[in-house]
């Protein structure tokens, strides 16, 4: 065989070789699926005994480097193993007993959604690339805007999650109220429970420390506004310029609403921007049973929303909904030669003018189909019925004597302490660290620590649907024992926890 001949058969070897690796025979993945769905489904049945937190502690060396590091190709099943193992070192977020963090159980017509999104892959940065895609986003944005009380001349996008919305937000704001010349002086305000990402993304803007005002809040942890008003006045007078208040509906540590009615009233007088962080909140208007919770949101400038928080879906699916759409793109409409054919039209937008990023992912499609699977009335009694949880929770921390409560339950979330007389403030610190610790590692709850006013204080946070009275009253009457076994063990001397 000539030279040619024999490169030319072994370079068709080696295409075949290629085109099998991509060209995927979807009929001999499929026993793989269904046992990943099978998997899937015995966990769920089991979750109750599932250890809500499994660390990596000693695997560490093995996944990074065993693992981690790419080889040799291995079979689909070797592989989805290996997937399983790796996962099982998590939280478990859809653990009926964790009440930690923020982010919802998922529903498992999130996941589907999202592998039906991910299937089709579609580029969802222009209408051109993602027509279906891009329409069923825009008509989501306009359903929730209209949701919110803002007017028809609202738009916005989904986005990563609430650090992008509230990012995204903070350069609007920027732009529409802050002169150019006036960059070095413009001022931002914020309470002392607004989430940790405004100050970041402001910062990355270049704004620095001096130029974030810091509002105290009341005994409810929401923005004091006569506090917000005074300090404006004297930011003006000060020759600084004003241009950006952010609101919280629904803060991490408490659940607390700020004034809304009242900000936006301010906000008007003084032609700021205001934006409220309602990454978690934001789904409380579609509660059924409290549909004042978020009075006056319909007045502010922007919002942020997170799907993968209250309204169940998977990470990452946050919103950014803004009070008139044409900010969004002043502020970042892009124009290049090899984008040219990707046309505007009237009702439909090319996404990537409307934010930060070029390439995106459909993430409206998991939350849609998720949406029209269960209907917007599932989730209205999902939200309200974690309301109830939290309420109800509260109302069993105060049956227990010793107990305090640190703040009452606000949306979904209620904080209280061990508060044992006789004990000093580090004691009671230690104490309550000591309680979070045992509860987790004897299973019996995800309860974390977090501060307020200084103190350690311990943070329910009741989102699963799954969770309800009898199992609640369980987990507070185990803190309680656990507290009182604990107590004779707490000790602080010279600021050493003795325990």
């Amino acid at each position: 065989m000539a030279p040619e001949a024999s490169l030319a058969a072994t370079t068709a070897i080696r295409d075949d070789d290629l085109r099998s690796a991509w060209e995927l025979d979807v009929s001999s993945v499929m026993p793989f699926i269904q046992d990943l769905a099978s998997n899937f489904e015995s966990q769920k049945n089991s979750l109750n005994e599932q250890p809500i937190l499994k660390l990596t502690d000693s695997q560490h060396a093995s996944l990074m480097g065993e693992y981690a590091r790419p080889g040799a190709a291995h079979s689909v099943d070797h592989v989805l193993k290996e997937a399983r193992d790796i996962f099982d070192y998590r939280i478990r977020m859809n653990h009926p007993r964790f009440y930690s963090f923020i982010p919802a159980a998922v529903s498992p017509y999130s996941w589907i959604g999202e592998t039906v999104s991910s299937a089709f892959n579609s580029f969802a940065g222009s209408r051109l690339q993602s027509s279906g895609p891009s329409c069923i986003e825009q008509g989501l944005i306009q359903w929730m805007a209209s949701k919110a009380g803002l007017p028809s001349t609202a738009g916005g996008l989904t986005v990563s999650g609430g650090s992008m919305a509230n990012f995204t937000a903070m350069v609007l704001a920027r732009d529409k109220h802050l002169p150019r010349d006036q960059r070095l002086n413009g001022v931002a305000y914020i309470s002392d429970q607004t989430h940790s990402s405004v100050a970041k993304g402001l910062r990355i803007l270049g704004f620095d420390a001096t130029q974030i005002q810091i509002i105290p809040t009341d005994d409810r942890f929401r923005m004091k506004v006569r506090e917000l008003d005074d300090q404006i006045q004297r930011d003006r007078n000060a020759g600084r310029y004003p241009f950006a208040v952010i609101a919280s509906a629904g803060t991490t540590n408490t659940g607390s609403v700020d004034p809304l009615h009242e900000i936006v009233e301010i906000c008007g007088r003084e032609k700021l921007w205001v934006h409220v962080d309602g990454a978690y909140g934001a789904s409380v208007l579609l509660s059924k049973e409290r549909p004042n919770l978020l009075a006056g949101l319909g007045g502010v400038d922007s919002i942020s929303w997170d799907a993968h928080k209250w309204l169940f879906q998977t990470y990452a699916c946050g919103i950014l909904l803004v009070r008139d759409k044409q900010h969004l793109i002043d502020s970042f409409a892009t124009e290049a030669e090899y984008i040219r054919d990707a046309e505007e039209v009237d009702d439909v937008p090319n996404f990537w003018n409307l934010g930060l990023e070029l390439t995106r992912p459909a993430r409206a499609m998991k939350l849609w189909f998720t949406l029209r699977i269960l209907g917007v009335d599932m989730f209205g009694r999902a939200i309200d019925h974690g309301i109830n949880m939290a309420e109800y929770a509260e109302k069993q921390v105060r049956l227990q004597p010793d107990w305090q409560i640190t703040s009452p339950a606000s949306l979904a979330a209620v904080t209280f302490r061990y508060a044992p007389p006789g004990k000093s403030e580090k004691e009671l610190d230690a104490l309550n660290v000591a309680i979070s610790q045992k509860v987790i590692a004897d299973n019996i709850a995800g309860i974390l620590t977090t501060k307020l006013r200084g103190r350690i204080v311990l943070r329910i946070c009741s989102l699963n649907p799954l969770t309800d009275e009898t199992m609640m009253k369980k987990v507070i009457d185990d803190l309680d024992k656990i507290a009182r076994k604990l107590l004779p063990e707490i000790r602080v001397v010279n600021g050493l926890n003795l325990h």
